[in-house]
């Protein structure tokens, strides 16, 4: 197998061979779906250890000394495999599905100890720590390559760590845990099971990376309550054989990052749903996010910021995209966000680590003491921001009256009540002179104060924004999206250079009916993210779902910048002639009068 294409005809002629789709060569060889399917489309190679077993499979198959003929007509073969056991389903196209069902398996294996809110305190450092080590074999065996064989390779890993991007101690390393592995404890550190043996590991683990404290070692598996264990051990063990499924595997060739970020992302969604409110603050839907990053189309090395950041969701989405839009760019994102909450925060430092994306992390309240700022104190300004801040939080005028930073009383005014429009206040303040922003925010944000006698301090505010065109346009979204409400939200996009043909105005899209029914959430279908977003930056009107105003508009509604004020839509009514439908009135009739003749017929007789 000299090359890529080599390597691609010989899989396909073993599978053509051997009558087997890509998951069934997958279990043969003992790696991921995802690992085959990226050696067929020649993206990555095996290593030495795995082309042995595919050799050894091409004996079987027969193909010893195949002639290029025979190769390429394999490929055609292989796929014709393919199609008779999946029906249309592409195998070229990695699926989330067997990673979600891992995940879940997980999930379901201990929720009996823990309620939603709690286990996914035990999952998600699993999960964590079972990628970090499938990464640490990869770059193992990439050395031993290099340098003969494994042995050699890891004595030379342990002499420098450096050439690995986190080493892991044997005691941490996957194939120990799950007990495949043996490992010789000195006998006062030996754990009595495997709660105790993964405390000792991610403590050995972050002992050796220090960056990773306060993000693998949250919590204690051996933890116990009034002399009973958190989580049992038989419970946990049969979590790490979930995880240690061969098909599961999350190493650098087995899935990409994005890949594996969905499917962590389909986990967090699964708390959010059993826990209510408190899990849907950390987790923004990922359709949204994508929506807000293609509105943003973030360029190379531009400072973006979430300063509300959860589990960092809406900054790994600016990256993603901003890869999408200039893919030979080597430059990333400079991302950083802050996080009140110690789990959130946890959960945003692995989800970056996990994209191999660098992500500057702060931990506090963003209102009261923003972490990023320049070195004379004042707040520091980026090129995009995005949030997803609590909607509708309660918030006290008097702490903000003398507000160190100057956020509110030059923007509009000190806000009573609920804090939406403090959090777009505190959003300028985090912009530079050509920033840009996308915040979700309720729909009530938008109306409250309109129309109303009385002197309204949101009102005034949307007012202030308006007056001096920092709002670029709102998004209606679809209502049942979010997990801690039913209710539809919007984004508020600001920004603070709007080219020449958006001066002056505002561009409102009403996105409301671009759903499809889910369970328990609707959901923004994939293929419509980008054409909404296009929409958006277009500015163009487009009947039942575009309006573009001018600032005289706004202030004639006294500033009402709800989308569906401005865009009605309705289902599409199917109008039908008069005179069809009389006709087929008539022909009712007909049938009504045969079939009561047919009737009397029949009843004569009686």
């Amino acid at each position: 197998m000299p090359n890529s294409i080599a390597l691609t005809a010989t899989l396909r002629s073993i599978r053509a061979k051997l009558d087997l789709t890509q998951e069934q060569l997958a279990e043969r060889l003992g790696v991921s779906f995802a690992t085959v399917n990226r050696w067929e489309g020649g993206s990555s190679k095996p290593q030495k250890a795995a082309r042995e077993v595919i050799a050894a499979l091409a004996n079987e198959a027969g193909l010893n000394g195949a002639n290029e003929a025979e190769a390429s007509e394999s490929p055609a073969a292989a796929a014709e495999v393919t199609r008779r056991r999946r029906g249309k389903a592409s195998a070229a196209v990695p699926s989330t599905k067997p990673m979600e069902q891992m995940l879940w398996d997980a999930a379901c294996s201990i929720r009996g100890e823990k309620d939603a809110a709690k286990f996914k305190d035990y999952l998600l450092p699993l999960l964590f720590l079972k990628r970090l080590s499938d990464v640490f074999d990869d770059e193992i065996d990439r050395l031993a390559e290099e340098y003969g064989d494994r042995e050699t390779a890891l004595e030379i890993a342990e002499g420098d760590h450096s050439l690995l991007r986190f080493y892991l101690p044997a005691e941490a390393r996957w194939g120990v845990i799950s007990g495949r592995e043996a490992f010789d404890w000195p006998a006062k550190d030996k754990p009595r099971d495997i709660g105790e043996h993964l405390t000792k590991g991610v403590r050995a683990v972050v002992k050796q990376n220090p960056s990773l404290s306060g993000v693998i070692d949250v919590v204690d598996f051996a933890a116990e309550r009034n002399g009973e264990r958190d989580i049992n051990p038989a419970k946990l063990r049969g979590v790490v054989e979930t995880f240690s499924d061969p098909r599961y595997r999350l190493g650098l060739a087995d899935v990409q990052p994005d890949f594996l970020g969905r499917a962590y992302e389909y986990l967090l969604r699964k708390f959010a749903e059993g826990s209510g409110q408190s899990a849907g603050e950390f987790f923004t839907p990922t359709e949204v996010g994508f929506l807000m990053a293609y509105i943003m189309r973030p360029k190379p090395g531009e400072d973006c910021h979430d300063y509300a950041c959860g589990s960092a969701g809406l900054l790994v989405k600016l990256q993603l995209v901003a890869r999408e839009l200039d893919p030979t760019s080597k430059v990333p994102l400079k991302l950083t966000g802050q996080e009140l909450q110690a789990e959130s925060y946890a959960v945003a430092k692995m989800n970056g680590i996990i994209h191999d994306m660098q992500i500057e992390l702060a931990r506090g309240d963003t209102m009261i003491n923003p972490k990023f700022r320049t070195p004379d104190g004042k707040i520091k300004t980026h090129d995009v921001v995005v949030a997803n801040p609590m909607w509708n939080q309660p918030f006290a005028p008097d702490v903000f009256a003398n507000d160190p930073f100057d956020r509110f009383r030059t923007t509009g005014g000190i806000t009573t009540g609920k804090g939406d429009w403090a959090w777009l206040q505190h959003t300028l303040s985090c912009l530079n002179d050509k920033g840009r922003a996308a915040v979700v925010l309720d729909t009530g944000a938008m109306t409250r104060g309109s129309g109303s006698k009385n002197d309204d301090k949101e009102r005034n505010i949307r007012k202030w924004f308006v007056d001096r065109d920092l709002v670029d346009g709102i998004v209606l979204l679809p209502e049942n999206l979010f997990y801690n409400t039913t209710a539809a939200g919007v984004i508020v996009v600001l920004n603070k250079r709007k080219p020449a043909s958006r001066k002056g105005r505002i561009v409102l899209l009403n996105a409301s009916l671009h759903f499809r029914k889910g369970k328990p959430k609707n959901y923004l279908p994939d293929e419509d993210i980008r054409t909404l977003a296009a929409t958006f930056l277009k500015g163009e009107p487009v009947e039942g779902e575009l309006a573009n105003i001018t600032r005289e508009q706004a202030e004639e509604a006294d500033y009402n910048l709800s989308p569906s004020r401005w865009v009605a839509q309705g289902a599409a009514a199917d109008h039908r002639p008069i005179r069809s439908i009389v006709a087929d009135v008539l022909a009712l009739d007909e049938q009504a009068r045969a079939i009561d003749q047919t009737l009397a017929r029949l009843l004569a007789p009686l």
